[in-house]
């Protein structure tokens, strides 16, 4: 038996010293569903870029913070909350949805 309880399971993650995303209509990419995801990416105040996931994959946070970290030396974005709603997407995939949301900000490109 897993020690792992049931559950979604919520993480949270801030990062700092990005490039101000500016003014953007909400970004929603992907579908929840099996093996999938959504990402939504909102204009926030703040210098920060925030993430928040929620997953039916518990107990994997250490390789959801090495993605956020990848994807924040790829795009380092300020003033933005990201929500992410997890259904056991790959990496890869997680990856592909953030860097398809970011291509839909204002003179985004993945």
């Amino acid at each position: 038996m897993s020690n792992v309880p049931a559950g979604l399971e919520t993480l949270n993650f801030s990062f700092s010293g990005g490039q101000p995303a500016g003014a953007f209509a909400t970004v929603l990419v992907g579908v929840v569903g099996s093996g999938n995801l959504e990402v939504m990416l909102e204009p926030a105040a703040g210098a920060d870029c925030t993430v928040r996931v929620e997953t039916s994959a518990r107990g994997f946070g250490p390789i959801w913070q090495a993605v956020m970290d990848d994807f924040h030396a790829r795009h380092p974005l300020a003033g933005v909350r990201i929500s992410i709603n997890d259904m056991g997407a790959t990496p890869a995939v997680v990856s592909l949805r953030l860097d398809q949301a970011v291509a839909e900000l204002p003179g985004g490109q993945p």
